[in-house]
């Protein structure tokens, strides 16, 4: 909890000398003596006594003066709120490295079944498009509720040469933002894409004003890899494409960071996972990096992106609370006053 006049609280200092002030009345109350001419009639005059009762009002307004001095404060707090609406891209990498078996049974194939797992924890209504991105990439479903065709889309996916992280980052922005006029054709090599209704390239962009990074909550962008870029635009440049939009980059590295030779399609090669990039991007856009060196690894991610997809966290004065919880009280010391004593006291 934050405050906007912190300075303020020093108004807390008062309770203590109210404190004292209460001990020093019920000292002094003590000191008053009536002259009475036998013990049994002074016990039949006291009768039982308020015993812990007479702390009680006391102790409930001490406690509202203290919620309302916090409420001069002004408090302000983080709050947790689930999200009406939200729209996720999966920009997941199909290069030809994804054959590697150091992820079982590889990381292609562990790469689907997390997604799928993801995919089918989400609620209903929040919406899922896939990109897939290799030497160019391309949209295999654009965004929907219908989990039959995202899983669809997941499973269709090609194994083809090149790894162009830029260019899924891009093109899930295009997915999002089909208004903004962002080129694609360098990035998918033609104008449209199947899947999609609206021909991105093609729209006359509307005026563009950057937002800051990470503020636009109704969407967000996963992105799986596990190489570094060979082709296509430079990755950091996407990066702050999507943080002038708000939009947070996830990213997910699978395999191993020392690197891993594989062959493919009659070529071998060695790949590492560029974990330095990964970082920076999400740091750009203010999402996360996660790092899965297994297939278990890679559900475990995927989950903690599950929980974390469908809510938003919101900075919020919450002054009134505290402002009713002192109204409350008081009225509540108020009232067992009259109850108890016949009087406000």
């Amino acid at each position: 909890m934050t405050f906007v006049w912190p300075k303020m609280l020093w108004l807390l200092a008062l309770l203590p000398l109210l404190v004292l002030l209460y001990l020093w009345v019920l000292k002094r109350k003590r000191k008053t003596t009536v002259r009475l001419s036998s013990v049994a009639l002074a016990k039949l005059a006291a009768g039982t006594g308020p015993g812990w009762r007479r702390h009680v009002p006391p102790l409930l307004l001490l406690v509202a003066l203290a919620a309302l001095l916090l409420a001069v404060a002004r408090p302000m707090a983080t709050l947790t709120l689930p999200l009406s609406e939200r729209t996720i891209m999966l920009a997941m990498d199909v290069s030809g490295s994804m054959r590697a078996e150091d992820v079982k049974p590889n990381r292609l194939v562990a790469s689907q079944e997390a997604a799928r797992a993801f995919v089918n924890n989400l609620p209903r209504e929040v919406r899922v498009g896939v990109v897939s991105f290799a030497g160019t990439a391309a949209v295999v479903q654009a965004p929907t509720d219908s989990r039959e065709d995202v899983l669809k889309a997941i499973d269709r996916f090609q194994l083809q040469r090149g790894t162009a992280t830029g260019s899924g980052i891009i093109l899930s922005l295009a997915t999002l933002f089909p208004d903004d006029g962002i080129e694609i054709q360098h990035i998918t090599g033609q104008r449209s894409f199947p899947g999609n209704n609206s021909n991105i390239a093609k729209k006359e962009a509307k005026p563009f004003t950057p937002v800051p990074p990470g503020s636009y909550s109704s969407a967000a962008v996963i992105m799986l890899t596990d190489g570094q870029r060979t082709t296509g635009p430079d990755p950091l440049d996407a990066a702050k494409m999507a943080a002038e939009r708000g939009i947070r980059v996830y990213t997910v590295g699978i395999g191993t960071t020392g690197g891993e030779v594989i062959g493919f399609e009659g070529w071998s090669m060695r790949v590492r996972l560029d974990e330095e990039t990964l970082k920076n991007i999400s740091v750009l856009t203010h999402g996360e990096y996660f790092y899965a060196g297994t297939a278990e690894d890679l559900k475990k991610v995927y989950e903690s992106l599950s929980s974390r997809m469908v809510v938003e966290r919101k900075e919020t004065e919450i002054t009134a609370l505290f402002a009713a919880l002192g109204a409350l009280l008081a009225a509540a010391a108020a009232g067992l006053s009259l109850w108890w004593f016949g009087r406000v006291a």
